[in-house]
């Protein structure tokens, strides 16, 4: 790209998107474009958001690989022996962790308690308490938390070790990926300050010292776009296989369909934990706008970091728009 369309470039981000903080652009396996913003450098780390619920996908399916989870049709409850189903309750006990990964469980509300799931002592046990419920399996139900926090207990169980540490081990140490320690908020102040603080690395933790499966995880930009470039090279990293091929393929063919989201009231695909945009891309999106978005047909990754606003411009949009038509020439 010639400087004065990259500085055109730059000048938009800044003047329209004004929360992000970086941009990365990886080109048939090179970084081809790195841009930083509001003062942040290529080691400043973000709160990510919802981007971490992909990246436990990927920990799902390396435990599925290693045998440690032995199918994604295993029952959720299969993990919590010890947990106690209300009498007449029988859906909870049909609920998979496929169900989990797919958005597809149900859960004994209508709206989503935030508040007090992040007030808990125990999140684990809430979460359990609220699977189920009337509801058909099957449904596409978001779950922005609580669902996907099972995930994480699962994950701890199966492995036998924290899942922080699991993903050290088998992903983020191969990758060249810093998330130094567990990040315990112990209240909301706490919580802000964290999460609007450059230096933060690592991943946040529930009171049991459980790592968030929904949210917590901070990575910059450029960890961000390797975790793209290793989905979109079917799993190896360095000629080393992370992640299998064949997780890759399930995690981004569509197993559910949001109808309130997407083109043309058509609804949003949706994989294990990764939003399916069109027959040739899929991403991990966040709130804030952060992202990382793979085009498998242009053998290209996208990573935007941003800070979290209530009305963040769609980060999709600018990389569609603008990053993507720039970059895949």
């Amino acid at each position: 790209m010639d400087k004065q369309r990259l500085r055109e470039l730059e000048e938009l981000i800044a003047r329209d998107y004004g929360d992000v903080t970086g941009v990365v652009v990886r080109r048939r396996g090179d970084v081809a474009y790195e841009g930083y913003f509001n003062g942040y450098a290529a080691a400043d780390a973000v709160h990510v958001y919802s981007v971490t619920k992909s990246v436990v996908s990927s920990l799902v399916g390396i435990a599925v690989d290693k045998g440690l989870i032995d199918s994604v049709e295993r029952k959720v409850l299969d993990f919590f022996p010890e947990y106690a189903v209300q009498p007449g309750e029988r859906t909870i006990r049909d609920v998979t962790v496929k169900h989990l990964l797919t958005m597809t469980a149900p859960y004994k509300y209508d709206a989503e308690p935030y508040e007090a799931f992040f007030s808990s002592p125990e999140p684990i046990r809430d979460a359990l308490d609220l699977l189920g419920g009337d509801k058909p399996i099957g449904a596409f139900n978001y779950s922005a938390i609580g669902g996907t926090h099972l995930l994480s207990g699962i994950l701890a169980r199966a492995t036998g070790r924290s899942v922080r540490e699991f993903a050290v081990e088998n992903l983020f140490s191969p990758l060249g990926i810093d998330v130094p320690r567990d990040v315990a908020l112990r209240s909301q102040e706490e919580h802000v300050a964290v999460m609007q603080d450059r230096n933060t690395r690592g991943w946040a933790v529930d009171p049991q010292g459980l790592s968030a499966a929904g949210w917590g995880l901070f990575l910059t930009p450029s960890d961000m776009a390797k975790l793209g470039q290793l989905y979109l090279s079917g799993g190896t990293w360095d000629g080393r296989r992370l992640v299998s091929s064949r997780w890759i393929e399930e995690s981004t063919e569509e197993h559910s369909r949001c109808a309130e989201w997407g083109p043309k009231g058509g609804g949003l695909a949706y994989g294990y934990l990764w939003w399916l945009l069109d027959g040739e891309s899929y991403a991990a999106l966040g709130d804030g706008g952060n992202a990382i978005y793979v085009n498998v047909t242009k053998g290209l990754v996208v990573t935007v970091a941003s800070l979290f606003t209530p009305e963040a411009k769609d980060s999709v949009e600018l990389i569609k728009r603008y990053l993507e038509p720039a970059f895949a020439g």
